[in-house]
């Protein structure tokens, strides 16, 4: 089985690795080994999208790894104890850019000291004409259990889950179907748009507006069975 290691790996795992009968490759590897936390995990699909990611906990704060040990993972693998399972990603879109995450799509006044306003378009219909704050985070069910749950301090299964950032007005979250087109206008700015911890965001003037939606295209889990 061909693998590809994402993080900082010991070489007493890599021997072990090996001599389990995986062999490590840079190019078309059958999983990708991430070891670490939520943020690696993250930054594993921004690199290395649709691969297969296998969790390796290396961080005291990883929501999304399993509780067993290396060894036992190593041995799920091998006997096919596991699953590959699906999740939907969110794509943002404005001024011909896109970026895209696993976890959530947010939008933020660039400048602390400011709120910005924007207005939330939901499938076509106007939910909220203006709303002021620092912003709006849009967040997939795999992702619920992040930012949007700071927020909100709740987390939901299915759907698209929708969380005002510090809003003049008490705004409750929404949990919206996933294929749901949400499309935000900035009427004052100036915000930044950006997914997940992605280093890459879309900069946004009065007047600007992007839309975000559900991609075509999926993110793998490894699943193990108890």
């Amino acid at each position: 089985m061909n693998i590809k290691i994402f993080g900082h790996i010991l070489k007493k795992e890599k021997d072990y690795l090996k001599k389990s009968g995986f062999k490590i490759v840079k190019d078309n590897p059958d999983f990708i080994f991430v070891f670490g936390g939520d943020g690696s995990l993250m930054k594993s699909e921004q690199k290395y999208p649709k691969i297969p990611k296998v969790m390796i906990k290396k961080s005291k704060i990883c929501k999304k790894c399993s509780n067993l040990s290396f060894k036992q993972i190593i041995s799920k693998i091998k006997n096919k104890k596991f699953e590959i399972k699906e999740f939907y990603k969110l794509q943002a879109e404005s001024k011909n850019k896109k970026i895209s995450g696993i976890n959530d799509i947010v939008i933020h006044n660039r400048d602390p000291r400011h709120a910005i306003r924007y207005s939330v378009e939901i499938k076509n219909i106007d939910f909220y004409k203006e709303v002021i704050g620092d912003g709006i985070v849009v967040a997939t069910s795999f992702g619920a259990t992040g930012y949007f749950r700071s927020i909100t301090d709740s987390i939901f299964y299915v759907g698209m889950g929708i969380a005002f950032n510090n809003s003049t007005e008490s705004i409750d979250h929404m949990v919206i179907d996933e294929n749901s087109q949400i499309k935000i206008e900035i009427t004052r700015g100036p915000a930044e748009c950006y997914a997940d911890n992605n280093p890459r965001r879309i900069l946004l003037k009065e007047g600007e507006c992007v839309v975000i939606k559900k991609m075509e295209s999926v993110f793998n889990i490894v699943h193990f069975y108890k």
